[in-house]
């Protein structure tokens, strides 16, 4: 029986809504997303000479600013997956490498899925992926997560062992949650973490989330020597990392961030986040 074709929606201010070209590119990549089956070979995508072009236009500004602002654990991590810069690697290739070093894996999905979905998968090692490339207009910026970001990002966190332990907590808490509102507090809680986390290492701001490693707009917005509630001007307010505090902040996924939650180390927040996880989880088991 033939699969039903995929059809990708984006919002009228999506960079590619009015581009019939990209749309059904986007609607092929997803297709091929829509076709896997957990556990099989990753499906390999054709990436054209453009696609390329935007993966090398992100890099061109991205690479330096990590070199900058990306806390050590994360450089140390994108050594080890052996990334090239000129070109984009298949989504089975990256998963090879981050399941040797943290038994993590990747699995293509067409776009975005429910934060429960998200989560929850977690729990199993594995993590949930687009595998689409941005539109070329705006190599520096995406509204929704492209490999770029999968890649850059996630897949290099996720090859740290603890980012990697935290994520599998996180999935295992999504599992105990008992309704919608803590869904909706565990994904703050993610976001402003594994997504906008930042630490101090030698005195500076670093960042180790994967939503600021993957931006070049957004790591310019650290305020990288300025203090814990200093004041908000040339980039984003900082705060302490306060899990409670995480849980009740909302945030906007189309702009800049405008706070960010900052430990005093990256010991200190790999500690502070599992404990919390580890207590979410027993207080919710039978």
């Amino acid at each position: 029986m033939e699969t039903e074709r995929h059809t990708v929606t984006l919002d009228q201010d999506h960079p590619g809504f009015r581009d019939p070209q990209y749309r059904a590119r986007r609607d092929e990549v997803a297709q091929l997303a829509q076709q896997y089956r957990s556990g099989a070979p990753i499906p390999v995508v054709a990436y054209t000479e453009a696609e390329h072009a935007v993966w090398q236009a992100i890099w061109q500004q991205l690479r330096p600013a990590h070199q900058q602002f990306a806390c050590r654990q994360y450089l140390d991590a994108f050594d080890r997956m052996g990334f090239t810069l000129d070109r984009i690697p298949q989504m089975q290739e990256v998963t090879t490498r981050l399941t040797a070093l943290t038994g993590f894996r990747m699995e293509p999905v067409h776009g975005l899925v429910t934060s429960r979905d998200f989560l929850a998968t977690m729990a199993q090692g594995i993590f949930l992926s687009t595998q689409y490339i941005r539109h070329p207009a705006t190599p520096l910026y995406t509204p929704e997560p492209d490999w770029n970001h999968e890649a850059t990002g996630h897949a290099v966190g996720l090859g740290i062992p603890d980012i990697a332990e935290l994520s599998r907590l996180f999935g295992q808490a999504a599992r105990q949650a008992r309704n919608d509102l803590e869904i909706t507090e565990l994904g703050r809680m993610f976001w402003f973490t594994i997504e906008f986390g930042v630490v101090r290492e030698d005195g500076l701001v670093k960042a180790y989330g994967a939503g600021l490693l993957s931006s070049f707009g957004e790591l310019q917005q650290i305020n990288r020597t300025g203090g814990v509630n200093a004041k908000r001007g040339h980039g984003a307010l900082l705060v302490p990392l306060d899990m409670d505090a995480i849980r009740r902040q909302a945030y906007d996924v189309t702009q800049y961030q405008p706070i960010l939650f900052c430990a005093d180390s990256f010991a200190e927040m790999t500690t502070t986040i599992r404990e919390y996880l580890t207590a979410w989880i027993a207080a919710r088991r039978p």
